[in-house]
């Protein structure tokens, strides 16, 4: 796992969404579960039960496919920060809106962004075909 940057980073963002989706539902009681405003994680970042659940979905994914295989790691990776890099862009419209079943708000938004780039960068980056026959 050392000399594969995806499987490091898989492996990190998933055990770290998994802690993330632990420790939302402790400031989430109370709030329903598609609520459009939830309770704020480190003071910052809005989360409601869904969205827990959809970190813990993820980082399980990203933990489970770092432990696995460069190969897995790298498809993840990128997969993940798509979505996040979609999430991050749309997220800004969804906010004050019905449609915001989530509860992002702008921390939220830019942190999405900040994952993107990270993991769409490692797995598009790192690791081209030659190097994941060999991992």
């Amino acid at each position: 796992m050392r000399n594969s940057p995806n499987r490091i980073v898989a492996t990190v963002f998933g055990a770290v969404y998994l802690l993330v989706g632990l420790l939302g539902f402790a400031v989430t009681g109370g709030v329903s579960f598609i609520a459009t405003e939830g309770g704020l994680l480190l003071g910052i970042f809005a989360v409601n039960p869904l969205h827990n659940i959809a970190h813990l979905l993820i980082g399980a994914a990203l933990l489970v496919a770092g432990l696995a295989s460069a190969r897995a790691a790298k498809t993840v990776n990128t997969i993940v920060g798509a979505a996040y890099l979609l999430l991050g862009v749309v997220g800004f419209f969804l906010a004050g809106t019905a449609a915001n079943i989530l509860a992002l708000n702008t921390p939220d938004h830019f942190l999405h962004l900040a994952s993107a780039l990270v993991l769409l960068g490692v797995g598009l980056g790192a690791e081209r075909s030659s190097r994941l026959a060999t991992a």
